[in-house]
């Protein structure tokens, strides 16, 4: 086109910087990098950068119940011993099943209330412990007492314990009713056993039946304050949350009541339940159960793998090893931080530094407000690099002069780059619990937003190009005609920060304000612009790019309105706020 070797060489720099889009990987490992700060902040510790984001995609919860939505400071509120056992004898007998090392919650509520009885009727000799597993139920101690005696002492699920027993049946139901009842109140309660044993007669197993009853025993373990505003936030936010126990059914059904899980008839079911429905092909129903009791890790585990199936994004707490396969399977395992083991931590995506089913809120609240404002960073780099990509290889192509020079995009990077750094990872200040993110392998844009990208980014190209060809003139003012496109650019990339962040923060205002002033500025100082290979623009030049400014900023709001009314994830909006 008569243009020489130089000038295409300046053609093909110019428009290599323009279309590489290495604001891309810098912006979203930037706001990453902010996400874990701000989970940090809230007292959840992310070992995996990208479960920022991941967990903004969370639609189901599975959640521990003690010490994560309870205090998990249990206290011995109710004894019911048995016929002839004094309650002493009771609290002594579960003491001996307890260890001081276990860090059981339980097990120190009842080492709490021996303390200050003396060691009268505690055992001068422990031989032998069956710790307590999620599959037994139970554990059991061998003792031998002041007398030399062997003796076996068992606590664990009333269901276990007493099927361990010599009870009629009518002994059996009525133990049974005094379960329900205590159970019904919100305790978890737990029966003990006992029985002597020769010297020669133990054969070093557990036993397992023949055992003589010592009582009930009921706990009280509050409820976190805030849990409850906490999980109404998800049920807004379209999150559901399960609530995984090992306690007795009734028990789990009045705390789930308490804190609004499942409204006045939460749906409960037994750990059994699970993997028969998964057997009978109705794993899909499991989205439907709010609260799942006497589960075993085996069962947690084949919950995660169902709801996932059945197309959740799924995020597990758990604090023992056993939790360990259930947090690898999930999409954000969820460790506890001050009673969860290492072996859990290690495998976590996140923990959480105090244990606290609120700050698993916060983390999710955090993960959608990653996801929002990185949208909105990538949909201003698309908005600006599109005008700029296009109209750096069309016009050249069209037979008019070269529109960019290196030193101009340059200028351009460096207003782009901050403002999509600085602006959007600020936005959402009022931390809002928002839509989630596209579950699974859906688009990062919905093709309404794919839409409005295209559409806005065709409008400031034609802008451009309209404003750079009727200001060449007859006459092929080069300067100017530069002068008049960068000026649309400019005023255009203030308007898409303004669009986008509805100038909600400090920062976003003072970078708007600032991309409008460096541009006049730059572009109305005769040094500067000479400097630049420009010309001042006249009053109705700048009038000209405000007014496109203006339908891009309108625009954006008017599609940006669409999109929210087009948007039909499967999951509601939330307006509350996250839990303080």
């Amino acid at each position: 086109q008569g243009y020489g070797w130089l000038d295409a060489l300046v053609s093909a720099v110019t428009l290599a910087s323009a279309a590489l889009p290495e604001e891309f990987p810098v912006v979203f490992t930037f706001f990453l990098g902010v996400g874990v700060y701000r989970l940090a902040r809230r007292q959840a510790l992310v070992r995996r950068a990208v479960s920022v984001e991941n967990i903004g995609r969370v639609s189901c919860i599975c959640s521990d119940k003690t010490g994560t939505i309870t205090e998990g400071r249990l206290t011995l509120a109710h004894l019911l011993p048995a016929p002839g056992v004094p309650e002493g004898r009771l609290r002594a007998l579960a003491a001996i099943a307890s260890r001081p090392e276990s860090g059981d919650p339980l097990d120190a509520a009842i080492l709490r209330e021996t303390q200050g009885e003396g060691a009268r009727g505690l055992p001068v000799e422990l031989v032998a412990t069956f710790p307590f597993t999620e599959g037994r139920k139970r554990e059991t101690a061998i003792v031998r007492d002041e007398d030399g005696t062997l003796i076996t002492v068992t606590k664990g699920a009333t269901e276990v314990v007493l099927a361990m027993c010599e009870l009629g049946a009518d002994e059996r139901a009525r133990w049974d009713r005094d379960t329900a009842e205590l159970s019904a109140g919100g305790h978890k309660v737990i029966a003990c056993a006992w029985r002597a044993l020769g010297a020669r007669a133990w054969s070093g197993d557990e036993l397992a039946h023949g055992l003589r009853l010592a009582g009930l025993l009921a706990f009280e373990d509050p409820v976190r304050d805030g849990v409850a505003g906490a999980v109404g936030l998800c049920r807004e936010a379209g999150i559901h949350t399960i609530m995984v126990t090992g306690d007795h059914p009734l028990t789990a059904r009045a705390v789930a009541r308490e804190i609004g899980l499942g409204g006045e008839a939460p749906v409960v079911i037994a750990g059994d339940e699970i993997e028969a429905r998964i057997a009978r092909g109705e794993g899909t129903t499991l989205r439907r159960v709010d609260v799942i009791a006497r589960a075993t890790p085996a069962q947690k585990l084949a919950l995660v793998r169902a709801l996932q199936k059945a197309g959740d994004v799924v995020a597990v707490t758990g604090d023992g090893v056993n939790d360990v396969p259930a947090l690898q399977a999930a999409d954000v395992g969820i460790a506890m931080g001050e009673r969860g083991t290492r072996s859990a931590r290690e495998v976590a995506a996140i923990v959480l530094l105090d244990d606290n089913f609120r700050t698993i809120v916060r983390a999710v609240g955090e993960g959608r407000r990653l996801f929002r404002n990185l949208t909105a960073s990538f949909q201003y780099l698309l908005m600006i690099h599109i005008p700029l990509v296009i109209t750096a290889a069309f016009i050249p192509l069209a037979g008019y002069p070269l529109l960019y020079l290196p030193t101009h995009i340059v200028w351009l990077e460096l207003i782009i780059h901050p403002t999509a750094l600085l602006v959007f990872q600020d936005l959402a200040g009022d931390a809002r619990l928002g839509p989630a993110a596209p579950l699974g392998g859906a688009r990062f844009f919905s093709r309404w937003e794919w839409t409005a990208i295209g559409v806005v980014g065709a409008l400031i190209a034609a802008a451009v190009t309209t404003g750079y060809v009727a200001s060449l003139g007859e006459q092929g003012q080069v300067e100017h005609g530069r002068a008049m496109a960068l000026a649309v650019l400019t005023l255009a990339s203030a308007a898409l920060t303004a669009a986008l962040s509805r100038l909600g923060t400090w920062t976003a205002r003072v970078v708007a304000a600032g991309t409008v002033a460096l541009s006049i500025g730059l572009v109305q100082t005769p040094a500067l612009a000479r400097l630049l290979h420009l010309e001042p623009l006249h009053v109705a030049d700048w009038a000209a790019a405000g007014g496109v400014a203006a339908v891009v900023a309108a625009l954006v709001l008017a599609l940006d309105g669409g999109a929210h009314r087009a948007y039909t994830p499967g999951t509601t909006p939330g307006r509350a706020r996250w839990p303080s």
